[in-house]
């Protein structure tokens, strides 16, 4: 039983995963530092995120084609938070979780499994207090889920691979890393 969620699901779930601030709403530009990232991570259209650190902010996250545009498939991320937006390319990171490698736990009898993956990701695109923001982190999508079974057909009874609509799903997006903003 393969991964219940697309490769940009999983990335929107990564980094779903993104920004919560502790602070009031003043725009104090930040400063260069490290920050950790934490989002919940599904197949949603919107992820809750909480970025703590040198960016202190949380807000929404929903995964984006290269030019910005909602694309549930994906390889950006784009954070929209109280401060400001920014995107993350989670390219690397879709990739490791799209590897050959099998789930960690894992039942036919039960059409349930459970994986994890952990790559890099990029940031990019900031407005507002997010202007001029780069750099990179480590992230880490955990993720679990329940999947239904074909009810009709030649594989009747058996779990349905890569499970479009599972049964039950939960999954976080955690990392840490290092940001700057150029002037």
């Amino acid at each position: 039983m393969r991964r219940m969620i697309s490769a940009g699901a999983a990335g929107l779930a990564v980094f779903a995963v993104a920004v919560v601030v502790v602070g009031g709403s003043s725009a104090a530009a930040p400063a260069s530092g490290p920050i950790e990232l934490y989002a919940s991570a599904g197949n949603a259209g919107s992820q809750h995120v909480v970025v703590v650190g040198a960016i202190g902010d949380y807000g929404t996250a929903i995964n984006v084609n290269k030019n910005g545009k909602p694309n549930p498939n994906g390889n950006f991320v784009k954070l929209k938070l109280k401060k400001g937006t920014f995107e993350i390319d989670v390219t690397a990171l879709n990739k490791q979780l799209n590897s050959n490698a099998p789930p960690q736990v894992e039942s036919k009898a039960t059409c349930s499994a459970a994986f994890s993956g952990t790559g890099p990701v990029t940031f990019l695109n900031g407005t507002r207090l997010y202007k001029g923001i780069s750099g990179t982190a480590n992230m880490t999508v955990t993720f679990g889920g329940v999947g239904s079974r074909y009810k009709t057909g030649p594989k009747k009874g058996d779990c349905k691979e890569g499970d479009p609509s599972p049964r039950a799903q939960f999954g976080f997006v955690s990392g840490q890393g290092t940001v700057s903003f150029a002037p």
